[in-house]
């Protein structure tokens, strides 16, 4: 018997019914925060949650990551969903019942948002099997906030190790929370979603001197500050207008003494971009400045940049097919153009190697300003819950459908 009822509506129907138990998993991750590549915890609840729904869970990829595959009836192509599980080394105010129990370490971004979402989607979609084709695969990764120093993780460790090509995944989703979005929301870009970023390392070495008598030594604190006010020039002028870029220096430390001249500098600061031909020209333009201020100053100036994450691109088909899938249920209203964020994201890692549709989702309340993320003040409406559900469940049901075989992936 076909049920009477669309597909969408029934999803989403069951989706708000499974709030509170989605509701119950978010605030049981958010007590029990854990930092990049230490998510054991995490980990055992995710694996347990998802062995009790009888999907095929496979743990400790890259790490601590799990994933877990569901079976449809019928056969057709895997379809990818993503959540982040790592928190921040934030201290967070004890004033909810669920507010963090690990000292020092908060949920500050809606990993713990992002990880209940994907545990109700396969919990709803399990109920569904019957009516779905193909495999639908729930990768949970860990390290998303940025690995420790000396050590490996995270989406791109996750790719190496066959996360995207055992089988091979014909589309892959995930979400992030925007506070500066309402509940009910969703924003989306057309192409490019999020920056690419470097990590940088500028180190100066001077000569030491007394400080009285600075003409005997090079100094490199005075070096450092033109080259901080030089920098700046580059991204203003030394690049298309219309090619956004962020150079910004987030550490500096030298000298020794109150009287005597720095002999070294470091500075440590990030490079974001949109295109990889505005970074190789950034990059280019700054090692020739620091070339010239070493000539004139008889200071030398080393800078080290290491790749951290590629731009993050949706594919233009897939997130066609995306937006139809989501108005359906919601009205256009809720669907929100954006534009690029200069932030970054280790999910561009997974976009390079399949077709990837990457999306925000409103986490702010009625009458509640604009919160920022990485803050101890974070505090997301939890009505995002059932909005995000309810999109993940229609992106993996529209795609993985039997009936829709045809129209999507072709």
């Amino acid at each position: 018997m076909i049920p009477s009822d669309p597909l969408h509506q029934r999803l989403a129907r069951r989706a708000e019914a499974l709030f509170p138990e989605v509701q119950r998993l978010r605030r049981d991750l958010h007590q029990h925060p854990e930092l990049s590549n230490q998510e054991e915890r995490t980990a055992r609840l995710l694996a347990d949650y998802l062995c009790g729904l009888g999907l095929t869970v496979r743990d400790g990829v890259a790490g601590h990551g799990v994933v877990a595959d569901l079976f449809c009836s019928q056969p057709g192509p895997t379809v990818a969903w993503r959540a982040d599980m790592d928190a921040l080394p934030i201290a967070e105010p004890p004033d909810k019942p669920w507010s963090s129990r690990t000292p020092g370490v908060m949920h500050a971004c809606g990993h713990d948002l992002h990880m209940a979402i994907a545990l109700g989607a396969a919990r709803l979609l399990q109920d569904f099997q019957a009516e779905l084709a193909g495999r639908i695969r729930f990768i949970f990764q860990p390290a998303e906030e940025g690995l420790p120093p000396g050590q490996v993780g995270g989406a791109e460790l996750m790719v190496r190790e066959g996360v995207l090509t055992d089988p091979p995944v014909a589309a892959i989703f995930g979400l992030h929370v925007a506070p500066m979005l309402t509940v009910g929301q969703i924003g989306f870009c057309p192409d490019i979603v999020m920056a690419g970023a470097d990590r940088l390392r500028l180190t100066i070495h001077g000569r030491q001197a007394h400080a009285a008598t600075p003409h005997h030594g090079v100094d490199a604190i005075v070096i450092a500050a033109q080259i901080l006010t030089l920098l700046q020039a580059v991204i203003s002028q030394g690049k298309d207008a219309r090619s956004p870029a962020v150079l910004t220096f987030g550490t500096i430390a030298g000298g020794s003494r109150f009287n005597i001249l720095a002999d070294r500098v470091v500075l440590e600061g990030t490079l974001r971009h949109h295109e990889a031909k505005v970074r190789t020209s950034i990059l280019a333009k700054v090692h020739q400045l620091l070339e010239g201020l070493s000539a004139a100053t008889g200071a030398r100036a080393e800078l080290t940049s290491e790749a951290l994450y590629p731009v993050l691109r949706n594919d233009p088909d897939l997130g066609r097919q995306a937006l139809e899938i989501l108005g359906r249920h919601f009205s256009p209203r809720a669907l929100v153009p954006m534009r690029p964020v200069m932030g970054s994201e280790d999910f561009a890692f997974f976009a390079q190697e399949v077709p990837a549709f990457y999306f925000f989702l409103g986490t702010r309340g009625p009458g509640v300003e604009s919160q920022t993320l990485h803050s101890p003040d974070f505090d997301p409406d939890e009505g995002a819950l059932t909005v995000g559900l309810t999109a993940a469940a229609l992106l993996l049901a529209g795609l993985s459908q039997a009936a829709s075989q045809s129209d999507y992936l072709a």
